[in-house]
């Protein structure tokens, strides 16, 4: 795992080349991104790609659905690139039950990281103790070996209801809270990520994924060593 709470998701390879060096800084950003691929139609066969892609360029993790979690995790096996399982992706709408039970699964398939999509509409509703206990329930089946990230949809949220996501997630022992899916039609800014730090003031890190940033920003939030 690394020493810190920021990682990003990004595919930018040319020719076969990753972009991920910045020249200004020396800073390899490869070693911070978890190679994404959640669409529907993703097949066996682009799994494969994916994780061949992240062996070869030394990313993090490979974030994926349920279904495809066993397959992944055979093909990395004797590697440290960590397979994430993507849970009640991308709505966060199917019942409790159901992400307990995804998570679990999941996890016997070799997942070693969750990301679980809140209820979006409950924490609006101000159904706090729904959210909070959602929450728990997915904690209580992953600890303590696998690390709980629940993303939130920021571009959905207001900023009240960002802070409100994350103290709630710091109170059920989540270990990072995650900005957007990149499913719903939005995306972090890194006011959202500055405003998520402010609030669970260390007690768990954080995530962007995708998010507006520019070079200049870039080195200042994705430091090696620096939790967010």
């Amino acid at each position: 795992m690394l020493g810190t709470g920021m990682w990003i998701s990004m595919r930018k390879i040319k020719n076969g080349v990753l972009l991920m060096q910045n020249k200004a800084d020396g800073v390899d950003y490869s070693k911070y991104i978890e190679h994404s691929l959640l669409r529907p139609d993703a097949s066996e066969k682009d799994i494969y790609k994916l994780c061949e892609e992240a062996k070869k360029y030394g990313f993090a993790a490979v974030a994926i659905t349920p279904a495809n979690v066993r397959y992944a995790a055979k093909f990395l096996e004797g590697t440290d690139i960590i397979v994430d399982a993507a849970i009640g992706f991308p709505l966060g709408t199917v019942t409790t039950f159901v992400k307990v039970a995804e998570t679990i699964d999941a996890i016997r398939n070799g997942a070693r990281e969750v990301d679980m999509v809140i209820n979006i509409a409950a924490l609006k509703e101000g159904k706090d103790d729904f959210v909070l206990e959602e929450m728990k329930a997915v904690v209580e089946a992953a600890h303590p070996d696998v690390p709980v990230k629940v993303i939130l949809e920021t571009f959905l949220l207001n900023d009240e209801e960002k802070r409100r996501a994350c103290e709630l997630a710091v109170q059920a022992g989540i270990d990072y809270v995650k900005t957007c899916t990149g499913f719903n039609g939005g995306c972090a800014t890194v006011e959202d990520i500055l405003l998520m730090r402010d609030t669970v003031k260390g007690k768990c890190k954080i995530r962007p994924q995708p998010v507006l940033m520019t070079g200049k920003q870039q080195p200042t939030l994705l430091t090696p060593g620096r939790s967010v």
